[in-house]
């Protein structure tokens, strides 16, 4: 008995936080969701199901739903591409490896405030990091990346690759260091070569760890919000209004509350939908790898 009031003990300040700073707002926010609120007014009255009806009659809701997907089919796949080479890359037993490994992690710890600023200094027009180079290379180098309305997305996926390469490289590097060399020198006596063995050795023993990193890619490219805040504000004309961003300018701008919270829960459900079909569309290489 005082073994477990002693774990409880030590396990209550992280209950506390989670309770106060999670559970509650949460809750909160399915209570609000229920009511016409205006923060301005003080305006409250219960109108049911009325704010989620609204949210689906709401064209510039899915409009930036449909960025979110954009964003989120482009950044995802391209960052797991890139993060898998990068950990091949520091998977080698090279001295100093360790230095570039934390390199390349040190941008998944930086404000993202921060590297949006920097990231703004990189994409401007003329003086910026890129269009210095191309102006170098006596290409025009005058374009405003985050201003024109075809590139405007293309520059906060790019942003994210880079920012998101951190942790995408540590986890496939250690599903790449938990893979047997055994299996390796099994492949390498069949007569397999470098790329036969990573399509099938590497790539078959890095499913659980590729289905790990699929989800949580796709679930923080669904919330994206402190670039487009910080970068584009949802501009140019709505190119880049993700879902995120567009919850908060109906909270923060118009202060409907109510509203903001039924597209939170809008937004959840989808996030949620679309990690069932992740799952199902996997379960079957997951189950091969789990037999083998």
């Amino acid at each position: 008995m005082k073994k477990g009031r002693l774990g409880y003990l030590f396990i209550a300040p992280a209950t506390f936080h989670l309770v106060v700073f999670a559970i509650f707002p949460m809750l909160f926010s399915v209570y609000l969701s229920f009511f016409k609120w205006n923060l301005l007014t003080s305006e409250r009255s219960f109108n049911g199901l009325a704010n989620y009806a609204y949210a689906f009659r709401d064209p510039q809701f899915w409009n930036a739903m449909w960025n979110s997907t954009k964003y989120a089919l482009l950044s995802v796949p391209l960052g797991m591409i890139v993060g898998l080479l990068v950990a091949i890359l520091v998977n080698q037993k090279l001295r100093g490896i360790t230095l570039f490994r934390t390199l390349f992690y040190i941008p998944a710890i930086s404000s993202g405030v921060a590297l949006s600023i920097l990231w703004i200094y990189i994409y401007m027009p003329e003086t910026g990091l890129i269009n210095s180079v191309l102006g170098l290379l006596h290409i025009n180098n005058k374009t405003d990346f985050l201003k024109n309305e075809s590139l405007a997305m293309f520059a906060l996926v790019f942003m994210s690759i880079w920012v998101g390469l951190g942790p995408r490289m540590v986890l496939f590097l250690s599903g790449l260091i938990g893979i047997p060399p055994s299996l390796y020198e099994a492949a390498e006596l069949d007569g397999a070569g470098k790329l036969r063995s990573f399509w099938n050795v590497t790539l078959p023993m890095l499913i659980p760890t590729t289905f790990f990193v699929l989800i949580t890619s796709t679930i923080g490219a669904l919330q994206i919000f402190t670039p487009v805040y910080i970068m584009t504000q949802g501009g140019p004309n709505e190119k880049t209004d993700v879902v995120g961003y567009h919850i908060y300018v109906e909270a923060w701008s118009k202060f409907l509350i109510g509203i903001a919270s039924a597209k939170s829960f809008v937004l959840l459900a989808v996030i949620v939908i679309i990690s069932i079909i992740q799952f199902r569309v996997l379960k079957n290489q997951l189950e091969g790898y789990s037999t083998t």
